[in-house]
């Protein structure tokens, strides 16, 4: 098997959708050997900033000495972005490797698991082989019945923000979707819960309560802002100072629960010494979370994609931007609540530029365009995703700046018309 023909494989799974259920996965990870049961685990769900919180405790994991799993999704630019040890991908040689180890027992099953399911199974078998001290695992969807959610009980559970996306499949309310993500608290587990409205609160207390686990909240009163720029920010949490270079308020929270999961875990006997949270932190990067990726003009690329997210890209451009002339580069999935992003960002932009995402759930860009033009503001269509940057630069000129906002499955492409990848296994560093 090829590496091509590895991605090919995993890549035409994709017919076999989203199937909710732990059946699958937990019978192909058995046929492998139950390679979950070497590795331990934090385990972090939530609607929004799941990705940036397993990010930076990754960089602190790994800062404290641990050789540290981290498995994400979706990715950018590159298929092995999602399964990296201490911040370097999979290589390709053992991706082809882990791939025809996995397919034939996955072929092998009465019922063959999902893509997720085996991208999950294909991770975990790595980590268990690259001998991992402990993972970092990102849920793909929802919680309780996510594919992720077949490990035993983990190091500790995370629950970031929680607001309404996937409701077709996790339900109509933001406490239905709390109790869906509460799913993964295990028995004795700790959970760390990013603060949040008391109805999501308690519905994730009462999860707590059930499995005999420990509640932690982190406390964003105690959050206090020194420096903030596009340069990276500088605050102080519980006392403690703290850099990091991901931008925007909601980066500083994110931060925040990271913290209280570190004194969570020191308390169950990792050593994680201060000095390695701080550096940890100022460590972590995590593409396309309002990150700037040019300056003249300023080129901003963000993957909000519902209404939650692209809320904090409006409050992240009137901080950063507050007199500039703002033009968006918008894309965004059918499947997304796309006419009450563009109410919330309708406002936040002066011209717009509209492409659609690389993706068979993509909203075509003339119809997203349809709800800007109602605005009265220059609204263009572009066929191409390198058309809609070289038309948004236009526009913005050198005195403006541009956002790019709506989907991550663009974002990947509009970082690559800036020479910026992720960094590859390959490369040695």
């Amino acid at each position: 098997m090829t590496y091509q023909e590895a991605l090919s494989y995993i890549d035409g799974l994709q017919w076999f959708g989203s199937k909710p259920g732990l059946e699958r996965i937990s019978e192909l990870l058995k046929r492998l050997g139950d390679p979950q049961k070497q590795l331990k685990f934090v385990h972090i769900a939530g609607t929004n900033g799941k990705g940036s919180c397993a990010a930076m405790t990754a960089s602190v994991l790994k800062a404290a000495g641990y050789r540290t799993g981290l498995f994400t999704s979706p990715y950018l630019s590159r298929f092995n972005e999602r399964m990296q040890i201490n911040g370097v991908e999979i290589p390709d040689a053992d991706l082809v490797d882990i791939v025809s180890l996995v397919k034939p027992q996955a072929e092998a099953m009465d019922e063959h698991p999902t893509e997720f399911e085996l991208m999950t199974a294909a991770a975990l078998l790595w980590f268990a082989r690259e001998h991992c001290e402990i993972v970092v695992l990102e849920v793909g969807l929802g919680g309780r019945l996510d594919a992720t959610n077949a490990i035993d009980a983990p190091e500790a559970c995370v629950i970031m923000n929680i607001g309404l996306d996937h409701t077709a499949v996790l339900g109509d309310t933001v406490e239905e979707i709390a109790a869906e993500k509460a799913g993964i608290i295990k028995q004795r587990c700790e959970v760390v819960l990013y603060q949040q409205s008391a109805s999501v609160t308690e519905v994730v207390r009462r999860r707590c309560e059930e499995m005999g686990a420990a509640l932690h909240i982190a406390d964003f009163s105690q959050l206090a802002v020194e420096f903030d720029s596009l340069e990276g920010q500088v605050f102080s949490y519980r006392g403690a100072p703290y850099a990091i270079s991901l931008l925007g308020a909601n980066q500083r929270r994110n931060a925040a629960v990271v913290i209280e999961l570190t004194e969570v875990l020191r308390r169950r006997g990792w050593r994680i010494e201060p000095e390695d949270v701080e550096h940890g932190l100022y460590a972590a990067a995590w593409p396309a979370r309002f990150e700037p990726v040019s300056e003249s003009p300023a080129f901003i690329v963000d993957g909000g994609h519902n209404p939650q997210c692209v809320e904090t890209t409006v409050e992240n451009l009137q901080n950063y931007f507050p007199d500039t002339r703002r033009v968006l580069l918008l894309g965004i999935l059918r499947d997304k609540d796309y006419e009450s992003m563009a109410r919330i960002l309708a406002p936040a932009g002066d011209a717009f530029v509209c492409v659609t995402p690389e993706s068979e759930r993509a909203l075509p860009a003339s119809e997203l365009a349809a709800l800007f033009e109602k605005t009265g503001k220059r609204v263009a269509v572009c066929d191409t995703i390198r058309d809609g940057v070289t038309q948004a630069i236009a526009w913005a000129g050198e005195d403006g700046m541009v956002c790019a906002v709506g989907s991550l499955y663009m974002a990947g492409e509009i970082r690559g018309c800036f020479g910026l990848e992720v960094r590859h296994a390959d490369d040695g560093n």
